[in-house]
This record gives C-alpha cells, sequence and structure tokens, in this order.
C-alpha cells in the first residue's frame, strides 16, 4: 500500500472533520508506476463524501478557484502522475471586495 498525504485548505476543513492534513492509502500498482491525481482525489472522497464536488467539476476538471500541487509542482491535470509518499496540496482562493 502507499501512503500519500494531503493538505486540506481551511475552506473545505469542514469535509475533513476539522483536520489540515489526512493521509490517503492507495494499492501500489507496480514498484516503477504511480497513480493519476484523481486516483487520490477519489480516494479522499471515499474517505470524506462530498469533497471531491467542491474541487472538481462536473466535466472532470480541476474548478477554476482550486490549485493542486504535486510536490512542489502545480498541476491542473488529473492525470499527473504521483509517486508514493508524495504530498498533494490543495489551495482554493479567496476573494471578494
Amino acid at each position: 500500500m502507499a501512503r500519500y498525504r494531503v493538505r486540506i485548505p481551511s475552506p473545505l476543513r469542514s469535509y475533513t472533520l476539522g483536520h489540515a492534513e489526512v493521509d490517503v492509502t492507495l494499492p501500489e500498482l507496480s514498484p516503477d508506476a504511480a497513480p493519476p491525481l484523481r486516483a487520490i482525489i477519489a480516494a479522499l472522497d471515499s474517505s470524506f463524501p462530498g469533497i471531491r464536488f467542491r474541487m472538481i467539476d462536473e466535466q472532470g476538471a480541476i474548478r477554476p478557484h482550486i490549485a493542486m500541487f504535486v510536490g512542489p509542482k502545480a498541476v491542473r491535470d488529473l492525470a499527473t502522475p504521483v509517486p508514493a509518499g508524495t504530498e498533494v496540496m490543495i489551495v482554493a482562493a479567496l476573494s471578494g471586495g
């Protein structure tokens, strides 16, 4: 099993019982294969129902006000591979006037 740490922004913590960081576990595909970001998000939604809809739209794309990082790299593609042990950070944009 491969474990991933996911950092949750304040606006989405109501879905994670207030946790700023959660661990997601997925079966390892093979030593040289990494699951896509969409699998991490699906596992997160399995543990915390409803959180995916706040990040991913009806067409399966990351919502415009959400940024995701795999390690230090900002990504918009849910097919991005996430190597075992890599931290995923979700950032929600703030707006107002």
